[in-house]
């Protein structure tokens, strides 16, 4: 990625912060700088230490570390034969997140192999980007790197890690698939968004001037790439619906609490799934249906865990789960008598998926003040989008309700935050590209 040591330097200082004052029982956090391929050069860009009682930040690189500049190539870090492991190496390699919330059986400790050291509570997460956000649609003749073996790593995935962000916790407050892990890897794609757009302004800013040489002749290409450039920015939209969809799992929780009949999604389809599991041993040499009910499972587990729009949940129902438990229905007879339940349930769960945007329900909710009964649900459900960005300012006024008490809600504000600076940064270099394109034509006109 092209973005200045100072401007990198900054903004993983900010990203550094944002963790650790969103993690309490979080002292300490590095980012690497990964790249570019094929050498994969791992860099320390910086550290920062949470210390005192004011949780001021002390920052630099005072450790002896191999990762500090001008860092390691890939092939001095990866996995193979003889030589210790890594979770770098993990992190890169596999684009997956490392947690060494035991430390003394973390095998990729690399104090504790050469050493015989222990190393501290962490976790380490990829920043992860799409190549063809970062590369453009002429990614397929990329150069990657090998591992040990020989073998192109990344080459059959749609990403690649440009920065690995490791968070150093206090003792025994650290578990892999924790809240906080999770919260860490929602950061990485906020950081990952603010480096790629840092990286597009700086590319293009290189390119206006590059313009400016050759003028008439590349203004054409220059409109041309600007375009495709942006246009690829919607994934922003989903980014910021994927972290207000949080606020419909809320939302769902607090009908639960005050409505002790309301049965939501998530207990529905846990009732549908223990139903199903309860007769797949019974299908025994049914391999088609077997397989049926396998599929059927994991759909359902999946949108348990998905907050969606009730419309897309009710499509889902419509066209996934309905059709596969009739079929199962009729070609066995496994499920007979649980048939007038499974039907019951999945017509209370057609009820639960559109109960959460009904306003006569919300009313309900008297321990709430008006504004939050009406305006939770109406932008918990709202679909995010380029035609309606001023619902960003919704929620986060949502957000700072005082009354409104939901678990993350600081780290929420400050994602959706940082992503309203990153649409803003982007309408600008929407605005000064189109500027230079038309002076440009202006010019080859005269």
């Amino acid at each position: 990625m092209h973005i200045s040591s100072d401007l990198l330097e900054n903004t993983c200082k900010n990203a550094i912060e944002n963790i650790l004052f969103s993690l309490k029982h979080a002292n300490k956090g590095t980012i690497y700088r990964v790249g570019p391929m094929p050498k994969l050069r791992t860099v320390r860009v910086t550290s920062g230490i949470r210390t005192g009682q004011n949780a001021t930040m002390s920052w630099g690189l005072p450790e002896v570390s191999d990762y500090n500049p001008p860092g390691r190539n890939w092939e001095e870090y990866r996995d193979q034969p003889g030589h210790v492991l890594e979770a770098m190496a993990w992190c890169v390699e596999q684009q997956k997140s490392w947690t060494a919330d035991e430390p003394r059986e973390d095998a990729r400790s690399v104090r504790k192999q050469l050493q015989g050291g222990v190393e501290d509570f962490n976790h380490m997460e990829p920043v992860l980007l799409e190549k063809a956000n970062l590369y453009g649609p002429g990614f397929n003749g990329l150069e990657y790197p090998p591992d040990w073996q020989g073998n192109p790593i990344w080459h059959d995935t749609e990403y690649v890690v440009v920065a690995v962000i490791k968070i150093h916790f206090l003792p025994q407050t650290i578990r892999r698939g924790d809240d906080s892990t999770k919260i860490i890897k929602r950061l990485s794609h906020s950081l990952g968004t603010e480096l790629l757009s840092l990286h597009l302004r700086e590319t293009y800013l290189e390119a206006r001037e590059r313009l400016s040489r050759e003028r008439l002749a590349a203004c054409n290409d220059m409109a041309h790439e600007l375009r495709n450039t942006l246009a690829k920015m919607g994934f922003i939209f989903s980014t910021i619906n994927t972290v207000v969809s949080f606020l419909r799992a809320q939302w769902e929780i607090e009908l639960q609490k005050v409505l002790p009949s309301f049965d939501g999604k998530v207990t529905i389809l846990g009732h549908l799934s223990a139903l199903l599991v309860l007769g797949q041993p019974h299908l025994e040499g049914q391999d088609n249906l077997m397989q049926l009910s396998k599929e059927l499972l994991a759909e359902q587990n999946e949108l348990a865990n998905l907050f969606l729009l009730p419309q897309q949940e009710a499509e889902w129902l419509t066209s996934m789960i309905r059709p596969k438990w009739n079929r199962l229905l009729t070609s066995s007879r496994v499920w007979e008598e649980q048939r007038e339940e499974i039907e019951h349930l999945l017509d209370r769960l057609q009820q639960a998926i559109w109960i959460v945007v009904d306003q006569k329900v919300a009313q309900k909710l008297v321990h709430l003040p008006e504004y939050l009964r009406m305006m939770w649900p109406k932008l918990a459900y709202t679909q995010f989008s380029a035609e309606n960005a001023i619902v960003l300012e919704d929620i986060l006024i949502l957000l700072e309700h005082p009354v409104l008490s939901i678990r993350q809600k600081h780290q929420m504000k400050k994602a959706l935050s940082s992503l309203r600076v990153l649409l803003r940064t982007i309408s600008g270099i929407e605005e000064q590209a189109n500027r230079v394109i038309n002076s440009l034509k202006n010019e080859k006109q005269t």
